[in-house]
């Protein structure tokens, strides 16, 4: 045997002794092993946890938390006076939903009129599906329904929202409920099946005025809020 030979014999002993050594030490993994520690994950934001990530529990420190609820009540003391229905309606959505942001609700509500309203007008029926509670939905769809029997076509151009202002604000059990009055403007027009204009004016600009009514399951891991009522003022 080789010199060669006998380096090779002498690592392959030393790598054997080694492996079983280890093994000793650490032990064999069955997969039925529990973990030494679980650790949990320490935030100082009051950021809601997105859907279908971790399951851990959010520790918020008691100094951290106590300016997150004087954040939340300066946010929404500038949108409604304190002192009023709007205001304490507000306050008592904030307590039930502490990741609730009056701010961030205001420029979502924004976008999803805008969204539900072009909605209807091309008769886009999965869009305004996920948007609006079943009973609106129902009533958008027999409209839209009506309007195909017609023969007759929506051309819209969305111009902008002037205001978006809270009305009223509630939660009743876990739902709660917030009323915003919507002042916006269009240019709008209804086409019969031949062609012509039967309602509104493709060169007018329209002003419009709603009361919309959105609603959301404080306790629900959905963070998206819904139309459940609609009115014109």
């Amino acid at each position: 045997m080789g010199t060669s030979d006998l380096i090779t014999l002498f690592f392959l002993i030393a790598a054997v002794v080694i492996f079983f050594q280890l093994r000793n030490v650490l032990g064999r993994r069955t997969g039925n092993e529990k973990p030494r520690y679980e650790q949990t994950p320490v935030r100082s934001r009051t950021d809601a946890l997105e859907p279908g990530r971790g399951e851990g529990k959010v520790i918020t420190l008691p100094g951290v938390e106590k300016e997150q609820e004087a954040a939340r009540k300066a946010a929404i003391d500038k949108i409604a006076p304190a002192g009023s229905d709007v205001n304490s309606g507000l306050q008592a959505i904030a307590a039930a939903d502490p990741q609730f942001d009056p701010d961030a609700f205001l420029k979502g509500a924004r976008s999803a009129y805008e969204m539900i309203v072009m909605a209807f007008a091309e008769g886009d029926r999965r869009s305004l599906k996920n948007l609006l509670s079943k009973e609106v939905y129902d009533g958008f769809n027999a409209a839209i329904s009506e309007r195909e029997a017609k023969g007759e076509t929506v051309r819209a151009n969305f111009v902008g929202i002037e205001k978006a202002e809270i009305t009223e604000a509630e939660v009743e059990k876990t739902e709660a409920r917030i009323t915003l009055r919507i002042v916006s403007q269009m240019i709008s027009a209804t086409y019969g099946k031949d062609g012509e204009v039967v309602d509104g004016d493709p060169e007018e600009i329209a002003e419009i005025r709603d009361l919309w009514t959105f609603a959301r399951d404080t306790k629900a891991r959905d963070p998206n809020w819904k139309l459940i009522a609609t009115a014109s003022e």
